[in-house]
């Protein structure tokens, strides 16, 4: 078993009030519990997520001061007592849930998102945007050496997040589905995995730049927002007999599309909600949602079972998360971008500089 010279202090990106910016300064490394690994982390994606959590947009409690981050993979370096299912010198990943009871009616149905003591990770507990970070051993992503750390990342947030919204809609392969936010780092991975799935997808998004990432990832058709003249019309007109897609994708980050996509997806199809803005509401016409059969739902993070297979399309392949490097110093710049919608595809932070 390989041994790790483990430092007393380290450097981290902390929110220390709300709105931000995160100041970037050197903290106490923390001492894994007894069910707990301390995990070096190599990489971390940066989320949407971390930004609403900076910003205090969720009617949820965080901890202040925060170091945010949910997307971290690297080396497991030390390990509770109780621990005996991973091994230090393994690679493991640290996602939003960071920990569940495990024996609540939830946890047990395998819901574990749901259960009430649920730990988030740069949420409620520190997150990834430092260079050691903490995980309950039972929720951390099991890694395989071979894969690339920065690459599997993003995987670990968005990719599980958008595999566990298209299970969650029911479609079958040979079947179209709608992605709203196509463009963006959640949408570049749902584009994929649904392309593995077996399915046709209809990429909606703004500007010509972000239409040719999207074909680029397999999109069936691009439909842009920004010009055209009729949305819901031209997302019909992409799918056979113009019924619509099976499916919705709603991974938007304002509340203008949660309004329109129960006026193009097919009836008996369904609306998935993803994506959080803050504040949104999602409405709908209860005559048109009964008579058309249609589904609107939410979709949280995936369980432990969802991990290990969103991590399985990567580790074979059939996904790969778009990404850029940047050192985690310039955080507060990528939150900058992130905010005024200016990043294609998915950025990851290097926790070494």
């Amino acid at each position: 078993m390989p041994e790790f010279i483990i430092p007393e202090e380290q450097w981290a990106q902390v929110v220390e009030k709300s709105g931000g910016p995160p100041v970037y300064k050197k903290i106490p490394v923390p001492k894994p519990g007894p069910d707990e690994v301390l995990i070096n982390i190599k990489f971390s994606g940066v989320c949407h997520t971390d930004l609403h959590a900076m910003n205090g947009d969720w009617p949820l409690d965080r901890k202040m001061p925060l170091v945010g981050g949910h997307e971290g993979a690297g080396v497991v370096v030390a390990k509770g007592s109780l621990v005996n299912d991973i091994e230090i010198g393994d690679h493991a990943g640290i996602k939003w849930l960071n920990g569940s009871c495990l024996s609540c009616e939830f946890c047990m149905e395998g819901d574990e998102p749901l259960c009430a003591k649920a730990l988030l990770s740069g949420y409620t507990v520190d997150g990834t945007f430092q260079q050691y970070a903490i995980g309950k051993a039972a929720h951390v992503a099991r890694l395989s050496k071979d894969l690339d750390l920065a690459a599997v990342a993003p995987v670990l947030c968005a990719g599980i997040t958008v595999y566990k919204g298209l299970k969650e809609s029911g479609t079958r392969a040979g079947q179209y589905v709608a992605i709203v936010g196509a463009g963006g780092g959640l949408g570049s991975l749902a584009l994929q995995y649904a392309k593995a799935m077996g399915l046709h997808t209809i990429a909606i998004d703004g500007g010509a730049e972000k239409g040719e990432f999207c074909k680029s990832l397999g999109a069936d058709t691009y439909v842009d927002f920004t010009n055209t003249k009729d949305l819901v019309a031209e997302v019909k007109a992409a799918t056979p007999g113009n019924l619509g897609p099976r499916a919705v994708i709603l991974l938007a980050v304002s509340e203008g599309p949660f309004q329109q996509a129960t006026q193009y997806v097919r009836s008996h199809g369904s609306v998935v909600c993803i994506g959080m803005p803050a504040g949104a509401y999602v409405k709908a016409p209860v005559f048109d949602t009964v008579v058309r059969m249609i589904t609107i739902k939410g979709s949280y993070v995936g369980n432990r079972l969802d991990t290990a297979e969103a991590i399985e399309f990567f580790r074979k392949g059939l996904v790969k998360a778009p990404f850029k490097i940047a050192p985690l110093s310039e955080l507060p710049g990528i939150f900058e971008k992130m905010a005024v919608g200016a990043i294609v595809g998915r950025m990851v932070v290097d926790t070494s500089k």
